[in-house]
């Protein structure tokens, strides 16, 4: 497997994982990998390193879904397994104007309104 990275850097490696999940994912294949391991026990070592990325990361979405490439062939299990289901609303989130009392307010004040009072310049050397 070949992996590019945003920068231009590449990596050829046995596994690669990539994105903001990476690094919980990595520490599964280090654990896991078996040069000749067979491709079930492949699809669960990639499952249980996607699933460490989406439990150890919030911006990892939600599924794992799984490419299984051969020479010839490509097979997709989209998705593999669900991970985090999204819940149903328990309630009404809708609330009428004036339902949270402001107690104070702040205006923004234009730049072009404010005065120099003091002014003092510092010499860097």
């Amino acid at each position: 497997l070949y992996t590019v990275y945003p920068h231009g850097s590449t990596d050829k490696l046995p596994y690669v994982t990539m994105g903001s999940g990476s690094l919980a994912a990595m520490s599964v294949f280090e654990d896991g990998y078996k040069v000749g391991i067979n491709e079930e026990d492949a699809k669960k070592l990639v499952r249980d390193a996607i699933r460490a990325g989406i439990i150890n990361d919030l911006g990892s979405g939600s599924n794992v879904d799984i490419t299984v490439i051969k020479k010839g062939s490509v097979q997709q299990f989209r998705p593999y397994e669900v991970i985090c289901k999204k819940s149903e609303r328990q309630g009404d989130y809708t609330f009428p104007v004036g339902t949270t009392v402001v107690t104070s307010s702040h205006e923004m004040v234009p730049f072009s309104a404010l005065k120099v009072t003091d002014e003092e310049v510092m010499e860097i050397s």
